[in-house]
């Protein structure tokens, strides 16, 4: 389970509070009300689906019938096993697995380890005092990082690591101190006087990197200590989330769990920033499939993007109010109807 903290790159730089309340619940759309609806790709949001959809349900029975014929049968799958239930003013952020370069073995460039969980996690210390050495796991690291790098991956909750022969393993969440998570990039602008709206997630990183002396104070401020176990997953797939099964990029979104259960299917409208400027229609299904403690209320998500570089880089720019419209299963009586 991804618990880290989802809406990491909101939360890290310390914003959260600038999202928007949920609005009220507004007369449910049709189908024909969402644009884009037509021409989302169905298939795409049916595989994500699935991967939450278990058991001998007729529902899931006809999801994977769907999926197996192609053609327009998702989408029909779709429209005549659910409608649109309710509309909301949403608030959407984005997360993302890093892929950053480590070694098994402590090194100069990699010196700072990923711990394992350990036996208990009652009573543990803060971050300082675990990467002091306190209360390290008896079985030892799974990975040595760059101590920047493995920062990011404690605010992200799981990492691609490239090792130095080729190789990549994947990292995810086992668990963590318990202590509060603070948001280093609030930090990073009161302790150096610098404007909070120039702290974005890149130059964050960046800062950290180029301030090596300064950078160990300033992530300390996180008393959340995150601890990690080696996890096998599709190579093409995400991280595996709270539901249990892999992310989907584009697709799988993290959720309040106290509002939306797993599998919820929402469709997300709006506009998405890009890396190189501008922004894109965003025109998508997306699937309830994680969760994490900055997201909070019935309209609040954070969509995975993915994992390296390109989704880091489109991730950290989206905190933006979106169109969110919640789809419910249909009565049996409506669907027979169709």
């Amino acid at each position: 389970m991804r618990r880290a903290v989802s809406g990491a790159v909101l939360a890290l730089l310390g914003w959260l509070a600038c999202a928007p309340a949920a609005g009220a619940a507004e007369k449910a759309p049709s189908f024909a009300d969402l644009p884009g609806w037509a021409g989302d790709d169905h298939a795409a949001a049916l595989a994500a689906f699935l991967r939450t959809c278990r058991g001998g349900r007729a529902l899931c029975a006809a999801a994977r019938a769907a999926r197996d014929a192609g053609g327009a049968a998702p989408r029909l799958f779709f429209e005549s096993w659910f409608e649109p239930a309710q509309e909301q003013q949403g608030f959407l952020t984005g997360y993302f697995e890093p892929e950053v370069p480590g070694s098994l073995t402590p090194d100069a460039a990699h010196p700072t380890p990923l711990l394992t969980r350990p036996a208990s996690l009652a009573g543990l210390p803060d971050r300082e005092a675990i990467e002091a050495g306190a209360r390290r796991a008896p079985a030892g690291p799974p990975v040595y990082l760059d101590p920047v790098d493995a920062f990011m991956v404690h605010v992200q909750g799981s990492a691609r690591i490239r090792l130095g022969d080729g190789r990549v393993l994947r990292v995810g969440f086992d668990g963590k101190n318990g202590h509060p998570y603070t948001a280093i990039g609030k930090v990073l602008a009161e302790r150096e006087g610098l404007p909070p709206s120039e702290v974005t997630a890149d130059r964050l990183w960046a800062w950290l990197k180029a301030h090596p002396g300064k950078a160990p104070e300033i992530m300390r401020a996180n008393h959340s200590y995150i601890f990690f176990k080696r996890v096998g997953t599709e190579a093409a797939l995400g991280p595996v989330g709270g539901a249990g099964v892999p992310l989907t990029a584009g697709r799988s979104l993290a959720v309040d769990r106290r509002a939306r259960p797993y599998g919820t299917l929402v469709w997300l409208e709006g506009e998405l920033p890009q890396p190189e400027g501008g922004t894109a229609p965003l025109r998508r299904l997306a699937v309830a499939q994680d969760t994490g403690t900055a997201i909070v209320g019935p309209a609040r998500g954070d969509l995975f993007f993915g994992s390296g570089e390109r989704a880091g880089a489109t991730a950290s720019l989206v905190r933006h109010p979106v169109r969110w419209v919640v789809l419910r299963e249909k009565p049996q009586a409506k669907r027979a109807r169709r």
